[in-house]
């Protein structure tokens, strides 16, 4: 038997008087709905998107290469210093920006909450009651 939802069920009634034309009992039960975290919510994306289909224009593609060939060409004495992970973030840091610059960034689509304020406040109220 299946016990997964017996901590849900808070409380269970059978009327038996209740005539509704039908040989079964009319049973009217409280049940605890719990809502499981989306997986947006637990694992936040902070980053950014870009728009990678803008490089399959021509124009926009060889403006993203001649930013960075100029980026690369003005950092090429990195090898001079010795710290290699601030050498790696400069990089990083100055490839992100000419592409922000080039590409743009996508627009993250909006979903709507599965329950609204308004369901929520309708919701409380019957608690309540």
């Amino acid at each position: 038997m299946d016990r997964r939802w017996d901590s849900s069920i808070l409380d269970v009634r059978l009327f038996k008087g209740v005539d509704c034309d039908s040989d079964h009992y009319l049973v009217v039960a409280k049940v605890r709905v719990r809502f499981a975290v989306s997986k947006e919510a637990a694992q936040k994306f902070d980053g950014e998107r870009l728009n990678l289909s803008k490089l399959n224009e021509l124009e926009v593609r060889k403006q993203y290469q001649i930013e960075i060939t100029n980026i690369l060409t003005a950092l090429g004495n990195l090898s001079n210093y010795e710290d290699i992970n601030w050498a790696w973030q400069n990089i990083k840091e100055n490839i992100k920006t000419s592409a922000r610059g080039s590409l743009c960034l996508n627009k993250l689509k909006q979903h709507k909450p599965l329950l609204d304020e308004k369901c929520l406040r309708n919701f409380r109220s019957k608690e309540t009651c």
